[in-house]
């Protein structure tokens, strides 16, 4: 009570500043009416206590040296997580697993013919940027290429998509024993790798054009935000069909000095790329490109440098890769930090970031998990306070994802049980402040809630609050998109069917997983007065809080209706492009069921809490509540991932990081794969659905 009384005191004059610009709600979805204004007034609390310069000192803290997974920088930003959100007052755990992971070992590429020219492969020094000299900073390279020694012609394959290298077979351009050069973009770095050893090529360089975040846009760094021709995009190229540790799918990858033993696949069982991979910037590969003789290149394929790009080099232009990459286990840890619920400590509200980086990571990741390190030490304070969550909050800080997710997909493979009976949702916060425009991607049932919190926290640029800045001129509510592959939510999602959300505050990084993300680019470019990192801080405490406080879980269950049918009309659209037929019927049935059944919950939902529900009623409410995205998971997994099992969402398996949805059909369609596959696709989605009704029906059952 002592809690309540100080903080209504100090909540009112909060309330009243913000009454200014943002109308506070009168009702929140799951809560007890009589609940509500004690939730709105904790949140207003806890929003204010976010500061710039906090964000700051942790943003300062975290991006002093380079911290790849398995290094000493790494180490010592791992103990940094630990002692900020132990002296916050969470209870600090440790995860380690021992990954089989490359090092940077040693990469080299110079022209052979016609000149011998050395090409440079690490970003310049800049007086500007007293961070470009850090003596720890590394050469680019690519984690998971193959080793090894190549001299040889040259093959240009503008983004090395999958229908790049088809047109480049429509064209008779022979890759065998070739090293491609290839931009990137367009889709993950490993696919450019699997579709140029799938054609033959002995080799693969990969650069950053200047069309593409370099000069072509603006100033190039230090003195703008673009690449500058030494920039290089590093990267994992890991391309198997499940995540994290290449050699223990579906299990933990244990520390090999632990109690319990993995048992764990020979490397030479993992379908690794083979040929030699290597990135370099603009600069070095004009001295490549420029001297192509070849036939031009597609119109499409143009990049940026002065001169008509060429498919061929000839065989008077031959380069030299070499590449060197050791691989042995590495040690990485995990850092999850928990204020445990009051009433319902075994459902957990789960917020995450990876810590490593390429370098630096000022914003990839640290912008995101400095902004969860100053939520956690807001929650901190106010638990001392004496404010405790229904629920229990757990932040993660996950290890290793730049080489391929590994650090979450452990955890997650290790929890699997109990994430399945105890795991309510998962926020992801991966390079998640960058700038201004707020962007969300989310599972259905989680859209309402992030635009709901977006109304109750204030912009800093404008003053009015988030969803005012977010939503456009006409438009019923802002545009959300729906979840893809490139960071930690894989796992939870995809793996785990727990509802996922990544939200962020961003604006353009083009020097991205290169050794100019640094804490001055970020001070100088990005948000000097360090607002935004607090202001997401808000968001994400108002989503999380909410749904630990919350009587019912409070879903956005109407969301699946809306979502599923246009997931199938656009699979439909997409057949009759493919000249296929999808028979829809017995799902137009189902989805209208879903909305039927959805809508009743929602319409019921605040008599049922105002009739005074016993704490019985409502822990069965919820644990239905929490299955319902797990009604789309299948132990036999994906045509092309058994590891991904949700049939709703999964990872675009030729691009990496778009979204795809309803992705067995999608795939069966696109593959050009039989009428009976294609019917047992649509069996399967249908089978999920009917799940996701059953459980409907048994929460209106239970709020009767």
């Amino acid at each position: 009570m002592k809690f309540l009384i100080s903080a209504f005191i100090l909540t009112g004059l909060i309330s009243t500043i913000h009454a200014q610009t943002i109308e506070l709600p009168a009702q929140l979805t799951g809560f007890v009416n009589d609940r509500v204004s004690v939730q709105i007034d904790f949140e207003q609390q806890l929003i204010e206590y976010h500061q710039p310069e906090t964000y700051r000192r942790h943003l300062f803290n975290l991006t002093q040296d380079p911290n790849i997974a398995g290094t000493p920088g790494s180490a010592r930003v791992i103990e940094y997580i630990t002692e900020v959100m132990a002296a916050a007052g969470l209870d600090v755990s440790h995860y380690d697993y021992d990954a089989w992971m490359p090092s940077p070992g040693t990469t080299s590429i110079s022209l052979v013919r016609p000149v011998r020219i050395p090409l440079n492969n690490q970003e310049y020094i800049y007086d500007e940027d007293p961070y470009t000299a850090h003596p720890d900073l590394l050469h680019g390279w690519n984690a998971y290429s193959g080793s090894g020694e190549i001299t040889a012609e040259v093959v240009y394959a503008n983004y090395g998509r999958k229908e790049d290298f088809e047109q480049l077979e429509e064209m008779g351009v022979d890759l065998n024993g070739k090293i491609v050069i290839a931009r990137y973009g367009g889709n993950f770095r490993g696919f450019k790798a699997k579709f140029a050893e799938e054609a033959g090529a002995a080799g693969l360089i990969i650069y950053t054009d200047p069309a593409n975040g370099g000069y072509v846009n603006g100033l190039t760094y230090p003195d703008g935000i673009y690449s500058d021709e030494s920039a290089i995009q590093r990267g994992s190229l890991l391309t198997l069909d499940f995540y994290g540790d290449p050699l223990t799918p579906f299990e933990p990858a244990l520390p090999l000095d632990g109690d319990i033993q993995v048992e764990r696949l020979d490397p030479e069982e993992v379908a690794f790329h083979t040929i030699p991979v290597a990135p370099i910037g603009y600069g070095a590969a004009e001295e490549i490109l420029s001297r192509m003789k070849g036939d031009p290149v597609p119109q499409s394929w143009q990049g940026g440098l002065p001169f008509t790009y060429r498919l061929t080099g000839g065989d008077q232009l031959t380069v030299h890769l070499k590449v060197d990459q050791p691989h042995d286990f590495t040690r990485i840890t995990n850092v999850i930090g928990t204020i445990e619920g009051s009433d319902y400590p075994d459902e957990w509200i789960i917020l995450g970031s990876h810590h490593d980086a390429w370098g630096f990571g000022a914003t990839d990741p640290n912008s995101g998990t400095a902004m969860l390190l100053q939520l956690a030490e807001s929650l901190g304070e106010m638990t001392e306070n004496g404010w405790r969550p229904k629920r229990s909050i757990m932040i993660g800080h996950w290890d290793a994802e730049e080489f391929m997710l590994i650090g979450s997909s452990e955890w997650v493979e290790q929890l699997r049980d109990e994430l399945n009976a105890k795991a309510v949702m998962y926020l992801n916060a991966d390079m998640s402040v960058t700038g201004p425009n707020f962007r969300a991607s989310a599972s259905p049932s989680l859209k309402k809630p992030i635009i709901e919190a977006s109304k109750v926290v204030k912009h800093p640029d404008t003053g009015t609050s988030i969803y005012d800045t977010w939503i456009s001129e006409g438009q019923d509510e802002p545009t959300m998109g729906n979840l893809g592959g490139g960071s930690d939510h894989v796992g939870f999602y995809m793996h785990a069917g727990i509802p996922s959300a990544g939200i962020s505050i961003s604006g353009s990084v083009p020097i991205y997983h290169t050794n100019f993300d640094t804490f001055w680019f970020y001070e100088t470019y990005l948000d000097s007065n360090f607002s935004y990192g607090p202001a997401l801080a808000g968001v994400y405490g108002v989503v999380a809080t909410r749904f630990a406080n919350a009587d019912i879980l409070p879903y956005d269950l109407e969301r699946y209706t809306a979502d599923i049918t246009e997931h199938i009309q656009t699979l439909v659209y997409r057949a009759d492009i493919l000249e296929r037929m999808i028979d829809t019927e017995n799902l137009e049935v189902l989805i209208e069921e879903t909305g039927q059944l959805a809508k009743r919950v929602e319409s019921a939902m605040q008599t049922f809490l105002d009739s005074i529900p016993s704490r019985e009623q409502l822990q069965q409410i919820n644990s239905h509540l929490i299955q319902l995205e797990r009604s789309f998971l299948d132990d036999d997994g994906l045509p092309f991932s058994r590891w991904q099992q949700s049939l709703y969402a999964a990872t675009d398996p030729w691009s990496g990081y778009a979204s795809w949805m309803i992705p067995g059909v999608r795939y069966i369609l696109e593959d050009d794969r039989s009428d009976d596959e294609l019917n047992r696709e649509i069996q399967r989605f249908s089978t999920a659905l009917s799940r996701l009704n059953d459980l409907l029906y048994e929460i209106n059952k239970l709020m009767k």
